[in-house]
């Protein structure tokens, strides 16, 4: 039997009554997320003192073993464990007396928007293609039909849109349509990888905290109208500045200024060139991406977001 289960505080409730040594409780909201309880046959109630213990209001022959799991079920699952000891909460359970509760969640679709080369886009369509990231591209998007990027969306078989509609551009979509192609896609995210244009106020209502941007620098310096590839490395270059590095961070109506998602220092060495500092710069959008497939970005009460670990669920960065 498959059936869809939020993973959400209802479901912490119930998972508790099973295990109530279970160590699953976060500090702060967690994202909600499809999940699978596996359950081993339960053969009578004898057998299983730490189940006669709670009033489960289930008749005794209703009790049987019990899957419920997603259709499709991400390999890298976190699991909860409890044992009928009562004498230690970190010891590991007995085989016939293990609850399991898997997280799954289900591939996610991408859409990328590139001006130039693209050399973000194809750092992250190649993880979905070795596997690392839980996601694949099923679209890009671009201002300039014959970038870089665009060129190799069409070799790997992408479909490629263009947007805005322009002058040298007359093929280009209207904000309205690319909000109605998005969704025909069933795009989860999307992801800004070296696109230059300013993305409508449309888009961003439609995709509320799921725009994501990178920016080369470590903003907000070096940010705003004008600032972009390797003009920031220039200008980082040029400052004396002894620190520069990426910045993951949500997109609203305006250039660089949506709440920061992550960020990584690089050194900015003495005989740097822009190329030079560029390169250092890939690595972060892919595991940021990563996280976002594995719904492991949540909110702080202040309305700061946080990547979650994915070895440990209560450490963040």
């Amino acid at each position: 039997t498959s059936v869809y289960i939020s993973f959400s505080m209802e479901a912490q409730q119930i998972i508790s009554r099973f295990c109530p040594k279970s160590s699953l409780a976060p500090s702060i909201p967690m994202v909600k997320q499809p999940f699978s309880l596996n359950f081993p046959p339960l053969h009578s109630l004898s057998s299983y003192p730490f189940l006669q213990s709670q009033n489960l209001g289930v008749p005794t022959g209703a009790l049987h073993a019990i899957s419920f799991v997603h259709k499709e079920v991400y390999p890298s699952s976190r699991r909860i464990w409890c044992s009928k000891s009562s004498s230690s909460s970190t010891a590991e359970p007995e085989e016939d007396h293990e609850v399991r509760a898997q997280v799954t969640v289900t591939r996610k679709k991408l859409a990328v928007f590139v001006s130039g080369g693209g050399s973000n886009f194809r750092s992250i369509h190649e993880a979905s293609k070795r596997g690392s990231l839980h996601g694949d591209v099923t679209v890009l998007v671009t201002n300039k039909r014959d970038c870089g990027g665009a060129q190799y969306a069409r070799n790997n078989g992408i479909p490629v849109i263009l947007f805005p509609k322009a002058k040298d551009e007359p093929e280009g979509l209207s904000p309205s349509d690319l909000v109605d192609t998005l969704r025909k896609f069933e795009v989860d995210f999307v992801l800004l990888a070296g696109y230059l244009k300013l993305i409508p106020v449309e888009l961003i209502r439609a995709y509320e905290r799921s725009i994501f941007n990178i920016h080369p620098s470590l903003l907000p310096a070096f940010g705003g109208k004008g600032y972009y590839g390797m003009k920031v490395h220039k200008a980082v270059i040029a400052s004396g500045a002894r620190f520069s590095g990426p910045t993951i961070h949500f997109v609203d109506e305006h250039y660089d200024t949506g709440r920061i998602l992550a960020q990584r220092v690089v050194p900015v060495l003495a005989n740097d060139t822009a190329e030079e500092l560029a390169a250092r710069e890939h690595q972060l959008y892919v595991e940021v991406v990563e996280a976002l497939c594995e719904e492991r970005v949540v909110w702080r009460e202040d309305g700061v977001p946080l990547i979650q670990s994915k070895e440990n669920p209560n450490e963040f960065r």
